[in-house]
This record gives structure tokens, C-alpha cells and sequence, in this order.
């Protein structure tokens, strides 16, 4: 398998790739091209797959990995140019999202509407694992949060009673199979990594051994920074962790304490690794 980061707020040095604070990632394996997230805009979205020499028809799926719009900005004009694809995501995705600050909000939801989706794309929702093609699994749901999620303390949804913190349902990751393990390629982890990587053992049952995107340890205070660290750290198999979009640049540099230079790197968009050098 081989691995685009596609679209991420920082750009691979003297590339033509443009950046952006979003996501996108395509996954390439013997049996197609799968793309994670479409970044914050269509503009930037297909600026950069031009930019990899990615035609959209070759692409076989789509995954969401949750409705931000910082990771669905590009989805319409994608869809627009590959009209009918399977789409695989968690039933919450179209879930109306705010941002609130000193009591205004501020949409950060999916633009498209769900008719508009559902007449363009092929939609699979579901909130169980799903095999997007051979080896390339959706978590599904991420079930039992006892770690802390990676939370905005301005991310609110609209409740029965006023706005309530978003709970984040939707938020999954992908899970690729190897000869020797797992690889994991985050969103933004909302639902928590290290509640992703208990969820990822408890349904796949075989060692992570790479660790890839956004993991939203950019608000994490140093408590829960020291326990991600000591958690990575007591991962036998694990070998590469490439952490990009909301991670932080702070959880970055821990990491990389904790971990060491040769563990952790920078993931920008326009960097190609293929699995076999990572794992």
C-alpha cells in the first residue's frame, strides 16, 4: 500500500502543493484507490490532486471520517467530477456543527445537504466497521471513550435544550491491514486516539504498527500528553507515527521526545510513503 497526504495545513518544502487547515488522504493498494476526507476547500482539494497527477475517476471509494467541513470542503466538486462513488461514513455526519465564541455560532458542518448527497454519491452509513475494499477497513463507531476525546471546548451542537458539546459519534478512522499488522489513519480523532487504538484491538485484534494524521492532541494539557506518550511507548510493534493537521505543534515535539526522531514525522501534504518502508 501506499499513502498520499494530499491535503494538510503545512506543504511539503519547494512542492506545488498548496496547504490549508484540512485533511485529505488517498490510500493506493493493488485493489484501488480509496480517499480519505476532501479537505477544507474545493478550490485547494483538487488543486492538490492535480498537483499528485490523481484523475478522479481512478479513485475507487470515499471515506468521511467525520462531518467537519475542514475535512468535507472539497466533497461536492469531487462528487461533481465522480458522480455515483461509494461513500462510506457514520450515520452523524450530516449532524448540524457549530463553533460557539462569546455566544455566536458559527457553522463547521457538512455544506452539502443530504439530498444533494444522496443523489451524488453511492452512500453506505453505517456505524459498524465496513470493508471499504480488501484490507481497508472503516473503525466504525468508536465504542467505549474511558481516555480523554479530542475535544474544542467550542464545539457545540444544537441540543433539546440550547447547545450541548458536540459528542463527536461520527468521528472514525481507517484501518489498513498488512502481512504484519495494522496501520491507522486518522481524521482528527475526536473520539480520542487512545480510545481509537483500545477500539482498534478490541475489533481488528492484531498490533498497530504505524500511526498516521490528525490526532487532535492540540488542545491536550501535559496530564494527558505524558499518557499518550507512555501508552505509544509500551506499543511493541509499533514503529512510525506521522501526525499532521490537528495534532499540534506541541504534542508533535513531545512525541518526538518520548518516541524519538526516528519514530516521529512530519506528514505534510505532498509526502508519497509507501508501507513497505514504514512497516
Amino acid at each position: 500500500m501506499k499513502l498520499t497526504c494530499l491535503v494538510d495545513n503545512a506543504v511539503l518544502p519547494l512542492s506545488s502543493f498548496w496547504g490549508e487547515h484540512g485533511l485529505a488522504v488517498l490510500v493506493e493498494s493493488r485493489d484501488g484507490r480509496v480517499l480519505m476526507d476532501t479537505g477544507a476547500s474545493a478550490a485547494v482539494f483538487l488543486h492538490n490532486l492535480e498537483a499528485a497527477g490523481i484523475a478522479p475517476e481512478t479513485i475507487r471509494a470515499l471515506v468521511i471520517s467525520h462531518g467537519h467541513h475542514d475535512h468535507t470542503g472539497g466533497l461536492g466538486a469531487f462528487l461533481e467530477r465522480q458522480p455515483g462513488l461509494p461513500l462510506y461514513a457514520h450515520p452523524g455526519i450530516m449532524t448540524e456543527r457549530f463553533s460557539q465564541k462569546e455566544g455566536n455560532l458559527r457553522a463547521i458542518g457538512m455544506k452539502m445537504a443530504l439530498a444533494e448527497l444522496r443523489r451524488q454519491a453511492d452512500l453506505r452509513l453505517s456505524a459498524e466497521p465496513q470493508e471499504v475494499l480488501p484490507g481497508i477497513w472503516t473503525t466504525g463507531e468508536i465504542i467505549g471513550r474511558s481516555e480523554p476525546e479530542g475535544r474544542s471546548p467550542n464545539h457545540v451542537v444544537r441540543g433539546e435544550a440550547g447547545c450541548v458539546p458536540d459528542p463527536y459519534r461520527d468521528d472514525m478512522s481507517l484501518v489498513l491491514e498488512t502481512g504484519a499488522g495494522l496501520v491507522l489513519v486518522c481524521g482528527c480523532c475526536h473520539a480520542g486516539l487512545l480510545n481509537t487504538l483500545n477500539h482498534v484491538a478490541r475489533v481488528f485484534g492484531r498490533p498497530v504498527l504505524a500511526i498516521f494524521g490528525g490526532t487532535h492532541l492540540v488542545s491536550a494539557d501535559a496530564a494527558h500528553l505524558e499518557r499518550v506518550n507512555r501508552r505509544l511507548k509500551e506499543m511493541p510493534a509499533l514503529k512510525a507515527v506521522y501526525p499532521n493537521h490537528c495534532t499540534g505543534e506541541r504534542a508533535i515535539f513531545h512525541l518526538m521526545q518520548a518516541l524519538g526522531p526516528q519514530m516521529v514525522h512530519a506528514w505534510p501534504a505532498g509526502s508519497v510513503l509507501d508501507l513497505e518502508t514504514v512497516v
